[in-house]
């Protein structure tokens, strides 16, 4: 049987899933068959069947967050949960919190365009706090991007769209193994509509 998988394609070991999943249902053994897809397959198949439900994100000229698809509904975010949401659209590799330092000044120039009626040093002393690894609010900032997404769609579309945990593991030549805990935004790129500069 082994054998037989391996030199299956894609297509043709998804029939075969199809198939035996089918007889599983009508066998009445959903057990089983959780079983052997698993609760965390289950999981990414509910993100991944999500996928096909999403709206374009629209970002106006003047810095406001639409989702079309959903009636044009508005995502209700400050200008600092503006400007760090940003950041990490320009940013699709990721970033690891404790570097958000290295971003600073581009996060700064954000907050500053789109918080334009803010004081410069209330504008500096967010951002300073945000990039701070010392200091909580970076945290605080993307559940609350988390809890506006939330707000608008179910939990497996806004899986797309909020701060999210990616872990990318490095494996050394001297066969030292290290983790990057990297937060990424998983919205395909094609789907964000800039009308702003």
């Amino acid at each position: 049987m082994q054998d037989e998988l391996r030199n299956m394609d894609a297509e043709e070991k998804a029939a075969l899933i199809k198939t035996l999943s089918s007889q599983l249902l009508v066998e009445g053994r959903t057990d089983l068959l959780l079983k052997a897809i698993s609760v965390p397959v289950l999981e990414q198949l509910r993100i991944e069947a999500a996928r096909a439900t999403l709206s374009p994100l629209l970002i106006t000229e003047d810095y406001h967050f639409l989702l079309p698809e959903f009636g044009n509904k508005e995502v209700q975010l400050s200008p600092i949960h503006k400007a760090l949401y940003l950041l990490f659209l320009n940013h699709p590799e990721g970033i690891e919190f404790k570097n958000l330092v290295d971003y600073r000044e581009e996060l700064l120039q954000l907050y500053q365009k789109i918080g334009n009626r803010i004081d410069m040093d209330k504008i500096t002393e967010t951002v300073n706090r945000l990039v701070n690894p010392l200091d909580n609010a970076i945290n605080e900032k993307c559940s609350r991007i988390k809890a506006a997404f939330s707000d608008l769609m179910d939990e497996y579309q806004a899986d797309y769209y909020i701060i999210n945990s990616h872990v990318k593991r490095h494996q050394g030549s001297s066969m030292k193994l290290w983790f990057e805990r990297l937060k990424i935004i998983n919205l395909p790129r094609e789907l964000v509509v800039y009308q702003c500069s």
